[in-house]
Parts: C-alpha cells; structure tokens; sequence
C-alpha cells in the first residue's frame, strides 16, 4: 500500500498566505526525505477558510525542485472551470520540471462558489468535465490536437510540451456520487474517496459500485483520505488536533451553501452532507474516519480501516482546518512515517 499525503491549505484570519505557501513546500520536501510516495493538493476558490490554494499545479512546480522521489499529485484539478488546452499544456510542463512525478487527479467541483466565480454554469459540470478529460488525454497522445466537442473545438493544435511519462501521467478521478465511482469504473480510471463525503456505509457501497463496473481483467485502484494526527498519546493527539479539526467542519459547510440560496441540482445530497458536517464532533469524527493517536494506536487504526475499505493508497491529512503549527505536523509527519509506515506497507 502507498502512503500520502493532503492539503488544502485552510487560511486563518492571522496566518499570511506566504508562509501557509511556505510551510506545505517544507513539508513537502519533509514528505520526499520521509519516504512518502506522494504528496497531493486540491484546488479550491473563493473561501480562504477552506483554502487559499487556488493553483495547486503551481505550488507542486516549486515542490518538483525541493525533491527528487516524492510524487506531486493534484487532489483535484477542477477540470468544468479550465480550458483543457491549457490544463494540458501546464499539467505537463509540470510533469517535465518533476521528471516524470506528476499525479493528475481531477474531479467536477460540487461547490456553487466556484461555477458562479468562473461564469460556469454549474449544470453543465459533468459535460464539461468529460470533454475536458477527453482533450487532455488526445493532447497529450497526439502529435497534433483536434476535437470537435460541445464546449470545445480545436484544430490541428501542436502542443508543447509533453508529459514525461507514456502515454501520460496517471490519472485518477475524484468519485463522490454514485455515478461518478460507475463511471470512473466503467472508463477504467482509479479513484480517489473520502468518509467525509460519504459516511462509511455509503462509501462502502460506491466502493462495489466502482468495482462492479470496471472492465474484466481491470484491477480496483483506490486512494483514501483520513485525518490523522499522531502524538505520544491518544490524549494528546486530542489536544493538538481537535481545535484545527472542528474549525475545518465549521468552515466547510459554507463550501456547499447553494450559491444565492438558490437549489441546484444534487441539492438534496449536498443539504444532507451539509448537516453531517455541521453536526460533527470529535467523537463522531474518530468513529468515523479520524487516526488520531499514538503510533501503536494508529497502526491498528489503518489496519482496521484497510479491512473495512479496499484501498491501494492511505492519504493522510495531517492539518485539517490549517490551525496546527508547522512544527507540530513535522512532528506528526515524522512519527507517521517511522513508526506506522513501515507497519502498514
């Protein structure tokens, strides 16, 4: 199993985004010496309590010339709100100053936000998201780009540069709806997933649903996100962590309110996820998807939730809501990678 791990860097009022910049890069480049095999960032607007991490291709351009093994992974690329021409171009230029360590994750995008600030119609999000994926994978196999599509068309296009990697770098796909984990498996891509989305039973049933739909002789490729925090104890990992952790689930329920109180399709589903999160305590959050503890705890934890899920990937979120201090996530990352990793592999 591959171990990795996630941010979104959540801004608070008193943190400066250079040094929020500055922080994930040096835990990135602690992540490459740790022998983490991937480090991912999502891409996220218009809300910096959620996250100031708008280009997340970017900060990974840097990471690629802080280390040499790490993977540098996008958790997710917003594909509806991005002319894929571009996406392509730059997702490969990435793909070159790393040497061939990019991990293209893409994903729709559920927040309203987001479509309203692009001039997205939010509707059309799926379509785009499909035709977009398609342009990016022709532009990189192509020696010359043509599409004729319902958002795009283009025409004998020589793009440049290539990706490193061949045919291209791997890509996989963020499943949130029922529809989505068919879908990705019905196309053969692997995929990522969160008990945040989906409470454990759900998550369980898309996780078949994904399995069931991919071709024969496809084997099932799962990336899962926890948030974990390991200390000396289970009491004070509490300590450390709880703060950061419920000021994450305060904030994300402003992620998905319906942009002018308007409904949008799927409203139903984000209304339920929306109170889920409001409701959440620590407790519900350790119950359900939280590693939360000393190392001997945590790698029973993982153990247990490898039975209980199928996954190729554990993802570890180490700073949920952002409140942390740098030196104690370093702290966390190290213990994680000394003392769980090599239990866990």
């Amino acid at each position: 199993m591959r171990f990795g791990f996630f941010d979104q860097l959540p801004l608070a009022n008193w943190q400066s985004e250079s040094q929020r910049y500055q922080d994930i890069l040096a835990q990135i480049e602690l992540g490459d010496a740790l022998g983490f095999d991937t480090a991912w960032l999502g891409e996220l607007h218009f809300i910096p309590s959620i996250s100031c991490l708008a280009s997340p291709l970017m900060i990974l351009a840097a990471a690629a010339q802080r280390t040499k093994r790490i993977r540098l992974g996008t958790a997710v690329t917003l594909l509806p709100l991005h002319n894929p021409v571009k996406m392509a171009e730059d997702a490969a230029t990435l793909d070159v100053l790393s040497g061939g360590r990019l991990e293209f994750g893409v994903g729709r995008g559920a927040a309203p936000v987001y479509f309203a600030g692009y001039n997205v119609p939010h509707k059309e999000s799926r379509e785009r998201f499909e035709e977009a994926l398609e342009v990016i994978l022709q532009a990189w196999t192509s020696e010359r780009l043509s599409y004729e599509g319902k958002y795009w068309q283009v025409q004998n296009l020589l793009l440049t540069p290539k990706p490193v990697q061949k045919p291209y770098p791997p890509v996989r796909i963020a499943a949130n709806s029922p529809e989505t984990f068919a879908i990705a498996g019905r196309d053969g891509f692997p995929i990522f997933a969160s008990p945040l989305i989906n409470p454990p039973d759900k998550l369980r049933e898309y996780l078949a649903v994904h399995r069931e739909s991919l071709k024969p002789g496809v084997k099932q490729n799962v990336a899962l996100a926890f948030p974990v925090h390991v200390a000396e104890s289970r009491a004070q990992a509490r300590r450390e962590c709880e703060v950061s952790l419920l000021s994450f689930f305060k904030a994300a329920s402003e992620l998905i309110k319906p942009s002018g109180g308007a409904p949008t399709k799927g409203s139903d589903s984000q209304q339920k996820l929306r109170a889920r999160i409001t409701e959440a305590t620590f407790e519900s959050i350790d119950r359900e998807m939280g590693v939360f503890g000393d190392p001997d705890y945590c790698v029973e934890r993982i153990q247990a939730l490898r039975q209980e899920f199928p996954m190729e990937e554990f993802i570890c979120y180490f700073n949920r809501g952002g409140l942390i201090d740098h030196a104690t996530v370093r702290r966390s990352m190290e213990l994680f990678a000394k003392e769980v990793m090599p239990q866990c592999r």
